[in-house]
């Protein structure tokens, strides 16, 4: 099985450090954000990892390289001419995942304790297009799914601003916790072109197919994408 980190992104959160660095390449407790998600993945049996790249690419490139990919085959999807966001790079990346039924995507800003071999298992036994981590933290952005555990929508809790897929008896706000399950063959259904959200896709798609959630409240979870984030990662990761 294959994965992808999304790293590409400016990390405009992150600052000052970003204002030099990839986010990356932010350190927790001694490991980098990439090494730390590559090392996770190690656990679970995944080593064929793709990274996305925009942002002081060739930092990223000379710290895989100085350190052997910390033991997996790392490859690139180099997108230092336009960031994509989430759908675009995965679009983009799509030659260098495709072949082995699914594979996982994740943030490389997120670390987490999430059951990933039930997380694939969850999602190979529903024959979904996607399985999304999610827990029921409070978030300004929720995805909505419906007793089934499917998803049906999305809502900005902000703004009051709500996009609805599908129907549903009961609407259920969900966080999502930035890593995927995608099934391959989702790739030829991808309508969108250039840069979006991957979450535009997911929308699009479960209007007519099948969008899983994977619920593991209660375990860790941390968006590091603020400095004050880092001290809290730093309790919970050691």
């Amino acid at each position: 099985m294959k994965a992808m980190i999304f790293a590409a992104g400016i990390g405009s959160r992150l600052k000052p450090w970003t204002d030099e660095h990839p986010k990356a390449l932010a350190v927790v407790n001694g490991k980098t954000l990439l090494q730390r998600n590559i090392e996770y993945l190690q656990q679970y049996g995944i080593t064929d990892v793709v990274v996305n790249i925009h942002h002081f690419a060739e930092q990223i490139k000379e710290a895989v390289s100085l350190n052997k990919g910390w033991g997996s085959s790392v490859v690139f999807s180099d997108e230092t001419d336009a960031l994509l966001e989430t759908g675009g790079g995965l679009k983009k990346a799509k030659n260098l995942l495709v072949g082995n039924r699914s594979f996982v995507v994740m943030n490389v800003d997120i670390l987490t304790d999430l059951p990933l071999d039930k997380m694939i298992e969850a999602h190979n036994y529903s024959n979904a297009i996607a399985t999304l981590a999610t827990t029921d933290r409070k978030t300004s952005r929720y995805l909505l799914f419906n007793e089934q555990k499917e998803l049906v929508g999305w809502e900005n809790a902000k703004t009051g601003e709500i996009k609805i897929a599908k129907s549903a008896k009961d609407y259920i706000p969900q966080a999502f916790s930035g890593v995927h399950i995608i099934s391959d063959f989702i790739f030829p259904m991808i309508k969108q072109s250039g840069k979006f959200s991957i979450i535009d896709t997911y929308l699009d798609l479960a209007q007519d197919n099948k969008i899983k959630c994977f619920d593991h409240s209660g375990g860790k979870l941390v968006d590091v994408g603020k400095p004050d984030s880092i001290a809290i990662a730093e309790t919970l990761f050691p």
